[in-house]
């Protein structure tokens, strides 16, 4: 079972952003001293829900201040960018981290950042696949051109190559966040892992593994492709030496955090949007995913992998807002939970 901390950088109320900022940089920092296998990045724009614009680039201050972890994007939105920039990047961090980092993309949403960056409601609405399949053939092959809707250029080369790892390694390790039964097949057709939210629970976790299972067999890939698939859960953890004192933790703080920052996003077509009653949400969360004693935060990890068949997990573990406490929660993580998992 391999342990991730889910990283956010998120701006809880009262909180300047710089201490978000510096919050998560230290959270990546006691993941690699705590054992954790790795740390996973999310992106945002205009928002305090996380204040880190630019996953790739938290990454590289990260893979250069760490020498064992993995570090991963979850996720750098593909649609507001361009894929062969971010192809670049990810090949970029891959050679020169020796092979440390995972890039994770997703569709995003209709947000206002589409307007901000140029690429328009059809880069969100219809254009993900083609920019995937750009990405994916820019982190593969030596030269690449494109006749597409979106992208159309001449050949060019690919510089720097992913394949020039020391050690022979391919591409950099890719994974596809997925929200929907669309985004499982285009997963699936391309023989991606999945990284699914920590708003799911097992059951759901273990219908979309199932459905990507039977997509990628019926897409040609072989039973040794899919049963190598390293999807990826994502969730919420906080270690405590009760349940109720860990429940309580992220009752007290989450609400005002998931308020303020869900409620800033803007649609880019003012189409409406509907925002979760941050409570209700918070204590969802706290009943999907691992609460209290090491012991009981093993046994809830155990059995969502017994469940959904995934044993990679990206916790996030800043749910209490303070440093302090954040660096305790992920000190417990990796010397009294891990311990205790298969």
């Amino acid at each position: 079972m391999h342990i991730g901390a889910f990283i956010l950088a998120a701006q809880f109320p009262g909180q300047g952003q710089g201490e978000a900022l510096h919050r998560a940089v230290r959270s990546a920092e006691v993941a690699e001293e705590a054992g954790l296998d790795s740390v996973w990045l999310a992106e945002h724009h205009f928002v305090p829900y996380g204040v880190c614009p630019s996953a790739v680039t938290l990454a590289a201050l990260l893979l250069g201040r760490t020498r064992r972890i993995g570090v991963g994007t979850a996720v750098s939105v593909l649609p507001t960018g361009h894929p062969v920039a971010l192809g670049e990047q990810a090949a970029l961090l891959h050679v020169t981290s020796g092979g440390r980092f995972t890039l994770g993309v997703g569709r995003g949403g209709p947000w206002v950042d589409l307007e901000v960056f140029g690429s328009g409601l059809a880069a969100y609405e219809r254009h993900f696949p083609e920019a995937l399949d750009l990405l994916l053939r820019w982190l593969s092959e030596p030269r690449v051109g494109a006749a597409g809707e979106r992208f159309a250029f001449r050949e060019v080369a690919v510089v720097p190559r992913p394949d020039e790892l020391m050690d022979g390694a391919g591409r950099p390790p890719v994974v596809l966040a997925c929200t929907s039964p669309a985004s499982v097949l285009l997963a699936a057709e391309r023989g991606l892992p999945m990284l699914l939210g920590m708003h799911c629970g097992d059951e759901d976790k273990a219908a979309m593994v199932g459905l990507w299972r039977r997509s990628a067999l019926a897409a040609g890939r072989t039973p040794d492709e899919v049963e190598a698939a390293a999807h990826v859960s994502a969730g919420v953890v906080q270690v405590s030496d009760t349940r109720r004192d860990a429940a309580e933790t992220l009752t007290k703080a989450l609400p005002g955090w998931l308020r303020q920052g869900l409620g800033a996003h803007v649609t880019v077509d003012g189409r409406p949007r509907s925002m979760r009653d941050p409570l209700d949400y918070t204590e969802m969360l706290c009943g999907l995913h691992p609460l209290g004693t090491p012991q009981q935060c093993a046994d809830r990890l155990a059995a969502t992998a017994e469940r959904t068949g995934i044993s990679r997990f990206a916790l996030l573990v800043e749910g209490s807002g303070d440093l302090a406490a954040t660096e305790q929660n992920v000190l417990r993580l990796g010397h009294e939970v891990m311990p205790l998992l298969p």
